[in-house]
């Protein structure tokens, strides 16, 4: 999986955590994105800053399409309701992204896709949730 993004990508520690929980390790689908992110406690986290149950308004730049997803966890995924799950190429690729930067991904076709992220809407530590 391709998830090339500008900038550098900043995580907190629980959200971190919580995706290493599994087998004490990163799941595969994140490895590659998240080989070396900056960590921060979760009342540090920028307000910026796409976290875990992040609510954000994507463009793709080609066909200007605006789009509101929410990072998610793989159980609470509901791709229809625009919950995307953190291990899709799309969370994937948002997860740790600040507003403004430029998020790339392949579809499971092998297609590129890519969106900037024009908003944050709603980021659960800058409304004051430092354990979702």
């Amino acid at each position: 999986m391709f998830a090339a993004m500008n900038g550098e990508r900043t995580l907190t520690e629980l959200d971190f955590s919580r995706l290493m929980l599994k087998s004490g390790q990163l799941p595969a689908e994140l490895e590659s994105s998240f080989e070396f992110p900056h960590l921060v406690a979760s009342r540090d986290i920028p307000a910026d800053v796409i976290t875990m149950y992040s609510q954000v308004e994507i463009v793709d730049p080609l066909s200007h399409r605006r789009q509101k997803l929410t990072i998610c966890y793989p159980g609470d995924a509901e791709p229809a309701l625009g919950f995307i799950s953190v291990l899709s190429p799309v969370g994937t690729s948002l997860l740790g992204l600040s507003v403004g930067a430029t998020a790339h991904w392949r579809t499971p076709t092998g297609d590129l896709c890519t969106a900037q992220v024009t908003a944050l809407l709603f980021q659960p530590e800058a409304s004051g949730d430092y354990t979702t």
